[in-house]
């Protein structure tokens, strides 16, 4: 029987939206923090450049480096080290904005806190570069209380679909994969994470502006396909006392 529902965040629970002035003052405070001597097309054309390399490597290594090291190893090795590094969380949170605002979907507060009244159980595991985001958000909307355990892959290194993160989430949670449910929408990573630990069962949500970030071929299937966070209360209904 599923009684715990663990949540990926990025296209599920929030999404981005595009603020072209918000993504521009984040990139000039992003180059002032590190004194960017660069003209601003060449710094960001250098900084996606390594961003991309480093993305690629951590899908193939199923790591996620800490947000120390992805700027001083990775983004920006070419900049002081003590200076990358004492300004490290800023500058993701920037590097963050600069595709746009971040805001949860309409229906996800509700569902929550519907879904804990019926009795579930309920985490987040999500493959992320920041290690502030993600909580700081929980406690701006008022969704903390819900979450019993809280897997960042930029905190634990692993990434999805590595088995290891969902094993993780759910000894820290307390309950055996089998109980355990996970809400998605990336088609690939996070339907074969979640039948590789073995839980018990897989939602996607349909989020268009994943396959446009990363396009590929569906051939893994979820055991449902829903188009909003609120259509978990048809699946999920309340649990015995």
């Amino acid at each position: 029987m599923i009684d715990t529902i663990f949540f990926d965040v990025g296209n599920t629970l929030r999404v981005v939206v595009k603020d072209e002035a918000f993504a521009s003052a984040a990139e000039a405070e992003l180059m002032r923090l590190v004194g960017a001597a660069e003209p601003h097309d060449v710094f960001f054309e250098k900084l996606e450049k390594n961003w991309h390399a480093y993305r690629k490597a951590s899908k193939t290594g199923l790591l996620d480096a800490s947000e120390m090291e992805l700027w001083s190893q990775h983004l920006l090795p070419d900049y002081p080290i003590d200076l990358i590094c004492s300004v490290a969380g800023r500058l993701t949170r920037l590097w963050r904005d600069h595709d746009g605002r971040r805001v949860a979907r309409p229906d996800v507060k509700d569902t929550l806190i519907e879904l804990d009244r019926r009795g579930y159980t309920m985490g987040i595991i999500a493959n992320t570069i920041t290690e502030t985001e993600i909580p700081d958000w929980m406690v701006e909307d008022g969704v903390a209380r819900y979450f019993k355990t809280v897997i960042l892959s930029s905190k634990v290194r692993l990434r999805k679909p590595d088995p290891a993160i969902y094993y993780l989430a759910a000894r820290a949670i307390g309950k055996a994969p089998a109980a355990c449910a996970y809400i998605g929408d990336n088609p690939i990573r996070d339907v074969q994470g979640t039948r590789d630990s073995g839980f018990g069962m897989m939602i996607r949500i349909d989020e268009p502006a994943t396959l446009v970030n990363e396009p590929q071929e569906i051939t893994l299937h979820p055991d449902y396909t829903i188009t909003a966070i609120g259509q978990l209360l048809d699946i999920f209904p309340p649990l015995a006392k």
